[in-house]
């Protein structure tokens, strides 16, 4: 968050240290609000472009083997551009390449999945994927030892997690 605060101010710096140069260049005929205009136009501009790219840089940036399972888009009400391009504000990711299962329930898959939002740090949760079921339940050590135990919640056959998981990547 603060890295991104000083990237807005250093955009406004240059821009605003950019039309000054052009001013001085072109003899003083630029209007006297031009600099600090274009200043905050340039913050504003960058704090909307890194806003509305979070969710698709922060996919770009992930491993190989992690795969985005969903995303939510919101409209804020006090933000009145989001209701025109809703912005990206959490993410799943999941790590197929960890993905584990057992010989004797080979259905059930072992997956740590990445809960992602802006301004918040990320969280890992592991859980069990039943992709005979569909069905989703906590890892625990009494689960893991027997998945059998475990405190299923169904998931829709169609369900992100259960494309992402149980469904082969090509």
């Amino acid at each position: 968050m603060y890295i991104e605060l000083i990237a807005i101010i250093v955009a406004g710096i240059g821009t605003g240290g950019l039309v000054l140069v052009v001013n001085r260049l072109t003899g003083r005929r630029l209007p006297r609000f031009a600099v600090p205009l274009a200043a905050a136009v340039a913050m504003l501009a960058y704090a909307l472009w890194s806003e509305h790219t979070w969710g698709a840089r922060t996919v770009a940036s992930l491993p190989e083997g992690v795969v985005e399972v969903t995303h939510v888009d919101e409209t804020i009400a006090w933000k009145p551009w989001t209701l025109v391009a809703p912005v990206t504000t959490r993410l799943m990711a999941a790590n197929l390449i960890g993905a584990q299962s057992r010989p004797d329930a080979p259905e059930v898959r072992l997956v740590e999945l990445y809960l992602l939002a802006r301004w918040h740090a990320a969280r890992t949760v592991t859980v069990l994927i039943d992709c005979a079921a569909p069905a989703r339940a906590e890892a625990t050590d009494a689960t893991l030892t027997d998945p059998a135990v475990a405190d299923w919640q169904p998931l829709a056959p169609g369900d992100p997690l259960v494309r992402a998981i149980c469904v082969p990547q090509d």
